[in-house]
């Protein structure tokens, strides 16, 4: 079981809990958190408009890892994962419906997914994001899982051009080994897209990479959320070393 954890921020001078929703009801503030980023900041089209949350089938499989702000008590970052033995229980993973993953079939036993990662606006200075990595590096340490996948989602708000870039720029430099590469079901052009121009990396995926994370292939477009999504691939056997003891400073 993750601890449940409290970090002091001293730079942002706020405090923060960190650890796994443990009721229905803090599921649905992970979820509430969800639909205020992705459907009203971000304009992705998805169902709960009256309840104003965001719920798939895959949530009720999944671990839901929370940052709270200890003074106002609210969640204002998400993840959620999903374990191999989950998977298995919901039919496979979230990103099949994005890519085809027949080449990733033999890591399955050891291969959890995240995803849904979401920080709420007014805290997206570091410290939240650091509890999330921190929270996800010590649920794969505890259970003993090899391989973390994640679809790594980047903004088509401006026509997809930012994505594009990005794409275009880390394609060289962190592309898997070609036994793990991946195929997207709608794939994004994005040799016409790109222009060219300075990319703006997410602190989310810059996270991946930080850590050593692989793009495992093009990106897929996905028309709900309006965003070009990336399969990242980490193997823990790869995980940096110096982002490791950083994230993994408080003993499990």
């Amino acid at each position: 079981m993750l601890q449940r954890q409290t970090q002091v921020i001293q730079k942002e001078r706020q405090q923060f809990s960190m650890g796994l929703a443990r009721t229905e009801s803090e599921v649905r503030e992970a979820q509430k958190l969800r639909y205020k980023v992705f459907a009203e900041e971000m304009g992705a089209k998805m169902p709960g408009k009256e309840e104003r949350i965001d719920e798939d089938r895959y949530d009720r499989y999944c671990d839901h890892l929370l940052v709270r702000d200890t003074e106002s008590n609210e969640v204002v970052g998400t993840y959620r994962i999903l374990s191999p033995e989950q998977a298995q229980k919901a039919g496979g993973y979230y990103a099949e419906g994005e890519f085809d993953l027949t080449r990733l079939h033999n890591l399955r036993d050891s291969m959890v997914e995240v995803g849904r990662s979401c920080v709420h606006a007014d805290y997206r200075r570091g410290g939240v994001i650091t509890l999330l990595w921190a929270g996800m590096a010590q649920y794969m340490v505890q259970n003993k899982y090899d391989y973390l996948i994640g679809c790594a989602s980047i903004s088509m708000a401006d026509g997809g051009h930012n994505a594009a870039n990005i794409y275009s720029r880390i394609k060289s430099d962190s592309m898997s080994p070609a036994e793990w590469r991946v195929f997207p079901n709608c794939a994004l052009p994005y040799e016409a897209l790109s222009d060219r121009a300075e990319e703006f990396l997410p602190p989310l995926v810059k996270g991946y990479f930080r850590l050593g994370a692989y793009v495992c292939g093009d990106p897929a477009w996905d028309p709900d959320f309006n965003t070009a999504d990336l399969l990242l691939l980490l193997p823990m056997s790869q995980l940096n070393k110096r982002y490791a003891k950083h994230f993994l400073i408080n003993k499990i």
